[in-house]
């Protein structure tokens, strides 16, 4: 019986550590329903990762663009890069 309360005690002093204000996390704490709410969730999570990456990969583009227009400029102007 012991063992259990310093189990609990250990788990809320955990919980305090890593979300002091208490506020409730999502998707920490509430087990899934359902294994088809567990596909929802990764089938979301799954577009999500996609729109980041494609967003990554068009923020690369454009960051090799600018470096690209600099460049060019640079040497037409007659600078070197330093």
């Amino acid at each position: 019986m012991a063992e259990d309360s310093w189990s609990k005690d250990m788990l809320e002093f955990v919980q305090r550590m890593w979300n002091p204000l208490g506020l409730q996390i999502p998707g920490i704490g509430t087990p899934p329903l359902s294994v088809d709410e567990i596909e929802r969730r990764l089938v979301e999570l799954h577009s999500v990762e996609n729109w980041l990456k494609m967003n990554l990969t068009f923020l690369q583009m454009t960051v090799k663009t600018l470096e690209m227009q600099k460049q060019a400029l640079e040497t037409l102007s007659g600078k070197k890069n330093a």
